[in-house]
């Protein structure tokens, strides 16, 4: 039995406003987006590697470290707010090309590494009922211990409700609380037919993806970036190896 065919999409916007030209910025002498398009490629799982972009410099970027970037992403789809079911079911009416899966490997996400992917995908395969898979960790904020403002800020109530317990959650320990995990965003991968039959990138049925590590390390803010660059400097987190030149522009 063949295994099922799938296409890797890597989404790299224009526009970053916390991290300024965030998917070319330049991480121990690559654009960040080249460690994406690395993980995709040498996970050797994908068919093809797609990038979609609304900008033909990333557009550059992408086919220097071998990505295909088919066409651009048409503006109304790369705003800040613009969900990415839309550029999502765009990239699929207008590619020729039908695949069994589709995977996200966003460029924010430069610990997570080829083996990751592999793993992800192995995981979905063997999970019959799901239609998704998303990568998630441990949360270090618990929602049990979050409040709401009441009476314009002079009192406040628990976000979830907790008179059922005997003792709540916001009153006890982390250990003593129920599991949580919050999403990153280091891996989604899915079945091709719940855009169509859900008009969602995910479905209705959703595996979890525990990340381990830096897999889920998410750069978002400089904060962030400044972390990822320690990180590398100290070695504590290995980004993967980027087998072409660093990219240089025409000139």
């Amino acid at each position: 039995m063949s295994s099922p065919s799938a296409v890797a999409f890597v989404p790299a916007r224009s526009g970053s406003e916390r991290v300024p030209q965030k998917n070319v910025r330049r991480l121990a002498g690559h654009p960040l987006l080249a460690y994406a398009i690395e993980t995709a490629l040498q996970s050797a799982v994908f068919e093809r590697v797609v990038v979609s972009t609304d900008s033909e410099e990333i557009a550059g970027v992408a086919r220097w470290y071998g990505a295909d970037v088919p066409f651009l992403r048409p503006p109304e789809y790369a705003t800040s707010t613009s969900p990415d079911i839309e550029w999502l079911r765009f990239t699929l009416e207008t590619m020729p090309e039908q695949y069994d899966l589709f995977a996200l490997i966003r460029a924010t996400n430069p610990f997570r590494g080829p083996a990751a992917v592999r793993r992800g995908l192995d995981q979905l395969l063997a999970t019959a009922e799901a239609d998704s898979l998303r990568a998630v960790e441990p949360v270090k904020q618990h929602p049990g211990k979050t409040w709401v403002l009441e009476e314009n800020g002079r009192l406040m109530r628990p976000l979830l409700d907790q008179s059922h317990l005997e003792v709540t959650w916001h009153a006890g320990q982390y250990q003593a609380l129920p599991p949580v995990y919050v999403q990153n965003s280091a891996l989604e991968i899915a079945w091709m037919r719940v855009v169509a039959e859900t008009g969602t990138r995910e479905g209705r049925v959703v595996a979890p993806f525990f990340t381990e590590g830096y897999e889920g390390f998410n750069v978002d803010d400089e904060d962030d970036w400044e972390r990822a660059e320690r990180l590398v400097a100290s070695g504590r987190a290995a980004l993967p190896t980027v087998g072409r030149p660093p990219y240089a522009p025409a000139s």
